[in-house]
């Protein structure tokens, strides 16, 4: 889809172009390859003009509240619980302070697909707003580390003059500075990711002991701060070009309605160079080939070709060029938030076949997940024959011999007790006799005997139903099979 809306700009470009008749191979080149690699396949190192704007602004704000989120998360508490836990070492996610064990998996898939489904619809309407605005890597990269570039060693050619530099005081003085923040900073990215995934308290633990304690998570830390060093020092704008899946994801997703940070060929082509107060040239376009949307971008790609892979609507270009045609006396908008066909035909037109089916998948999974979770019991109860047993005979009943698993997905303790629900002759005892009392985020397992009068065995598997209840209250009913002698009765029909 991208191909197809950058080769229909061109088209209408050349439409609206009096001078030429067929695209230049200049023209063309940004085709052959992306910005920041050379024909030789060595990388071109990205230096982007500081950015500034109205756009800007709210991004930077949108950026606090989100950051603030991220490096808070940790230590909110829900009723005395993580807001946010996903140990995958242990099992055990919180969520919202809501426990979920392997037993929830199901509950989990169904949230992730859900998000999924939720990014999608959020892509086909609204283009890659995520990656501009809330995506971490971009969030890290453009309003963190890319602000304290600026700040040490000056804007887009302060910082090539720089690098050109030989190596002198002055330079090794700003690298290092640069680098050590950079380096503090990502320590601090790890132990927060740390403590999204084995909590906060024992973070704190880690940290606060000698390495030697506890090799594996010290080991762990510096991993994490070395791979979120390695990004946005060295790897920075490649990790969304060459390795993130959704900007590839984008070129299905995308369809000519989309609406994305856009430039109007329309308005802008041809272009000319002009000046304030001065009279354009007949028969030319708004944009005077400033190159500022280009200068700006942090991937390196000129907004001018269309809609590309490494575009992430981060809306630098749109701040550039705002600013340009208020010098110039012109309206802004040559770059704005739109979609191909609303600018080609003038028509914004947002709800469409492809939106309303990712909509009612979308509210299907939600009505699903509601409907689980609400459901959901706080006890998980599995019932079980004991390995190599049948059944038993005792005078006048048949009796099974189960194993019954208790998981308490709360953090409290809980007491329970099992009752017979059908059939109403059944009984049940447990093994040793005790109550059944479950710690918090722990289970329990315990043996016991089911016996049914013999006269009201007729069948080889009887369904049992157990109640599980708790302060008197059933929290839960489970089915179980019961097995007993095949009767002469039943035994003659199967004959």
């Amino acid at each position: 889809m991208e191909g197809e809306i950058r080769m229909n700009i061109r088209e209408e470009r050349l439409a609206n172009s009096a001078a030429a008749s067929l695209p230049s191979e200049t023209e063309e080149e940004f085709r052959d390859s992306i910005a920041t690699v050379d024909d030789k396949g060595k990388r071109i190192w990205i230096y982007p003009k500081k950015p500034s704007g109205s756009y800007h602004n709210w991004r930077i704000a949108v950026t606090v509240v989100l950051l603030s989120i991220l490096f808070g998360g940790p230590f909110l508490k829900i009723n005395g619980q993580p807001f946010l836990l996903m140990n995958v070492f242990e099992r055990k996610f919180v969520i919202l302070g809501q426990a979920f064990w392997p037993q929830d998996f199901f509950l989990l898939a169904i949230v992730l697909i859900t998000f999924f489904v939720f990014i999608i619809l959020f892509t086909v309407v609204f283009g890659r707003v995520w990656c501009g605005w809330m995506c971490p890597q971009t969030l890290f990269m453009e309003m963190v580390f890319r602000k304290i570039e600026y700040f040490i060693e000056g804007d887009a050619t302060a910082q090539r003059r720089l690098a050109k530099e030989p190596w002198s005081a002055g330079k090794i003085f700003k690298k290092t500075a640069k680098h050590s923040i950079f380096l503090a900073i990502s320590l601090l990215i790890a132990h927060t990711l740390m403590a999204y995934l084995i909590g906060a308290d024992n973070t704190i633990s880690i940290v606060s002991h000698a390495p030697s304690e506890n090799i594996a998570g010290f080991i762990g830390l510096i991993a994490f701060t070395g791979v979120f060093y390695g990004i946005y020092a060295k790897f920075r704008e490649q990790a969304c070009i060459a390795v993130c899946p959704y900007g590839r994801l984008q070129g299905v997703l995308l369809t000519k309605e989309s609406i994305v940070v856009a430039y109007d060929w329309l308005r802008g082509e041809p272009r000319s160079r002009i000046k304030k107060n001065t009279e354009a040239k007949a028969n030319t376009g708004d944009c005077i080939d400033c190159k500022l949307c280009v200068h700006v971008c942090p991937t390196g790609i000129d907004i001018r070709n269309g809609t590309q892979l490494e575009c992430v609507n981060c809306t630098a270009c749109i701040d550039a060029c705002d600013d340009v045609m208020i010098k110039i006396g012109k309206p802004k908008g040559l770059i704005r938030y739109a979609s191909y066909n609303s600018i080609k035909d003038g028509i914004s037109k947002i709800i469409t076949a492809r939106v309303i089916g990712y909509s009612g998948v979308l509210m299907a999974l939600m009505t699903i997940l509601s409907f689980a979770l609400i459901t959901r019991s706080n006890v998980e109860t599995t019932v079980l024959k004991v390995p190599g047993t049948l059944y038993q005979r005792e005078p006048g009943y048949i009796t099974n011999l189960y194993n019954v698993e208790f998981v308490n997905k709360t953090f409290n303790e809980m007491s329970l007790e099992i009752k017979i629900e059908s059939p109403a002759t059944a009984q049940i005892h447990k093994v040793d006799g005790k109550a059944i009392i479950i710690p918090a985020e722990g289970f329990v397992k315990s043996i016991y005997f089911v016996r049914i009068p013999e006269k009201n065995v007729t069948n080889a598997r009887t369904v049992i139903r157990l109640g599980i209840y708790h302060d008197g209250k059933k929290i839960e009913t489970v089915k179980a099979k019961f097995i007993g002698p095949v009767s002469k009765a039943s035994d003659a029909k199967r004959n």
